[in-house]
C-alpha cells in the first residue's frame, strides 16, 4: 500500500489508502485575513500561533503554513516589498522557526516562491510536506530538484501550461505527467500526493462525481495519494460546512487520504471522525469515543476548540510525553 511518510521532530503521520485520513490545517494564511497579514507585516506572530494551538488540538495531524503575505505599508516604502521573491523567504523561515516552538507537528511548507519553499526546508525539524508542484514546464523545473535534495514528499496539482481544464480525463493527464517526470528525477509515485483539484459545485453541479471519479483512477492507476483545498467545493454558496461535511465522507470512500481544511469546524471534523471508524480506521472506536467527549463538552457550553483544547491536554497529560504516531 501506498504510504506517504511526514515527519516533525518526533512525530510521525503516514498518509496512506489504510491509514486515518490526514486532516491538514490551512489556517496560517495570510491570503484574504488582513488581520493577519497586517500583524506579520508588524513582526506579531501572535495569531500565527494561536492558530497552530488551535488547530492541532481540533484535530490536525499536519500544519500549512503559508507565507503569501503582501506588506502594503513597507512597499509604499520600500519597492522591494512588492516582489514576493524578497518578502517571502525569511517570513517563511521566521513562521516555521516560531511554530515549531509552541507545536511539534509535521508541516506543510506552502509557496508559490521557490525561495520561500527553500527557506521553509531548511528551517523545519523532520520531514516536511512540500507545497506544491504543477504540471507546468517552469514549475517542474523549479520544484522537482527541491524535492530530489530535501529528499520530501510534494503536493502535486493537477494544472499545466493551458491553465485549470474542466475535463477530468486531462487532469488525470497532467498528474500521470507530474509523476512520470518526478520519476525521471529519482522521486517515487509514493512521495507524491495529488490534488485533482476539486471545482465548486455551484458552478459545476458534477464537480463532486468528477473528484470522486479522478481520485479513484489515482490511486487505482498511479498508485498515489490525493489531497485537496476541500472547501472548494462549496465556493460561493450557503450554509458551506454543511455541504463540506457531506463532501468529505465521500471522497473519503471514493479513496482520497487527506486534506487541506479547517479543522476548527466542529461539523467538518465530526463526519471525518465518523468517516475514518466505519472505514476501518479507527480500531475499536477509540478516537470516535474520544471525540464523543469533546462534543459532549460542546453541548455543555463550551466552543468546539474550547473542548477539543481540554481534551487534547487530558490525552497528553495521560500520555506522559511519550513520542506519538
Amino acid at each position: 500500500m501506498t504510504r506517504t511518510v511526514i515527519e516533525s521532530k518526533t512525530k510521525t503521520v503516514v498518509i496512506g489508502f489504510d491509514e486515518p485520513f490526514c486532516v491538514i490545517g490551512e489556517r496560517i494564511n495570510p491570503t484574504g485575513r488582513k488581520k493577519l497579514a497586517a500583524e506579520l507585516e508588524a513582526g506579531n506572530f501572535e495569531t500565527v500561533l494561536k492558530d497552530a494551538l488551535e488547530q492541532v488540538a481540533c484535530g490536525a495531524t499536519v500544519l500549512d503554513v503559508n507565507s503569501g503575505a503582501v506588506f502594503t505599508n513597507k512597499m509604499a516604502e520600500d519597492p522591494r516589498y512588492a516582489d514576493n521573491n524578497f518578502v517571502e523567504p525569511p517570513l517563511m523561515r521566521e513562521m516555521i522557526l516560531r511554530i515549531q516552538e509552541v507545536v511539534d507537528v509535521p508541516l506543510c511548507i506552502d509557496s508559490s516562491v521557490p525561495g520561500a519553499l527553500e527557506a521553509g526546508l531548511q528551517s523545519c525539524e523532520g520531514r516536511p510536506l512540500l507545497n506544491s508542484v504543477t504540471g507546468e514546464e517552469e514549475r517542474l523545473e523549479l520544484v522537482l530538484p527541491l524535492v530530489k535534495k530535501y529528499n520530501v514528499p510534494v503536493v502535486a496539482i493537477s494544472n499545466d501550461d493551458t491553465g485549470i481544464s474542466q475535463d477530468p480525463d486531462v487532469r488525470f493527464a497532467v498528474a500521470k505527467k507530474i509523476v512520470e517526470r518526478a520519476a525521471d528525477f529519482g522521486i517515487p509515485a509514493h512521495d507524491i500526493v495529488v490534488d485533482p483539484l476539486v471545482m465548486p459545485v455551484g458552478a459545476m453541479g458534477s464537480a463532486g462525481q468528477q473528484v470522486f471519479a479522478l481520485v479513484r483512477r489515482l490511486r487505482e492507476e498511479l498508485g498515489v495519494n490525493t489531497t485537496c483545498g476541500a472547501s472548494n467545493i462549496s465556493f460561493g454558496l450557503p450554509h458551506r460546512h454543511g455541504i463540506n461535511a457531506a463532501f468529505l465522507p465521500m471522497a473519503i470512500g471514493a479513496g482520497m487520504t487527506s486534506a487541506i481544511m479547517n479543522p476548527v469546524r466542529q461539523v467538518e471534523m465530526e463526519a471525518i471522525r465518523a468517516a475514518n471508524f466505519l472505514m476501518n480506521h479507527d480500531a475499536n472506536g477509540g478516537e470516535w469515543i474520544r471525540f464523543a467527549k469533546v462534543l459532549e463538552a460542546v453541548e455543555a457550553g463550551a466552543t468546539f476548540a474550547e473542548a477539543s483544547a481540554a481534551a487534547s491536554a487530558a490525552t497528553s497529560g495521560r500520555r506522559g510525553g511519550r513520542r506519538a504516531r
